[in-house]
């Protein structure tokens, strides 16, 4: 009867210890499988916020972005280039309209770029943009522009495509910029749609810098 005892105490512990391993596995199933969930989230988290540390601080040649111009109008002028390109895989010509310009430090300035979609189907494209030298991305600041948002062209439409921005006066104090002569505006164009066999222009045609318009 002991021994019986003994051995029903024995099964009771065995089915008490797996039931405790078990419920110690599933947690440890439970927590990485939380670890991967947000690693998985910072990876797609990771490029939309270094594009809004670039556009708050100016990294990297990323212009910065401003709701409205609130800087003193200086005498003090520079020179600002512009200048458009087209990522393999989108049938669109972009062109800045002018291809440079000379403006104030501080003052609000209008510019024009234009996209014409030399395709036989309609497709959306989204632009990247950089000022170079680096340094003065902390000084560009755009306030409004086509590229906050994506762009969709029909065949053969041709459309306007309009960036105000100003050069914060604070350059003159910097002295990484102080003696800058020119800025350079870039912006390039990328596919959204998968590619289409009937793209009617090649990428080389596509640049839009290679015009003189």
């Amino acid at each position: 009867m002991n021994d019986n005892a003994g051995h029903e105490r024995d099964a009771r512990k065995g089915q008490a210890a797996r039931g405790a391993a078990a419920s110690s596995h599933r947690r440890t199933a439970f927590v990485l499988s939380g670890v991967v969930l947000g690693m998985i989230g910072m990876s797609y988290a990771a490029v939309p916020l270094y594009r809004l540390f670039c556009q708050t601080t100016g990294y990297a040649g990323t212009p910065k972005v401003a709701a409205h111009n609130a800087a003193k109008v200086l005498d003090r002028t520079i020179e600002v280039r512009l200048d458009g390109n087209v990522a393999p895989g989108l049938p669109w010509q972009f062109k800045p309209k002018q291809n440079e310009l000379t403006v104030r430090l501080g003052e609000t300035v209008l510019v024009h770029y234009q996209a014409t979609n030399v395709g036989n189907h309609a497709t959306r494209g989204t632009a990247s943009y950089n000022v170079s030298p680096d340094s003065s991305g902390a000084y560009f600041n755009k306030i409004a522009c086509f590229c906050f948002t994506e762009q969709k062209l029909e065949p053969g439409q041709t459309v306007d495509m309009p960036v105000t921005f100003f050069i914060d006066p604070a350059l003159v104090n910097d002295r990484d910029t102080n003696r800058l002569p020119v800025i350079t505006l870039s912006y390039t164009f990328h596919p959204m749609d998968k590619p289409a066999a009937d793209a009617t222009a090649s990428p080389r045609e596509l640049k839009g810098s290679d015009s003189k318009g």
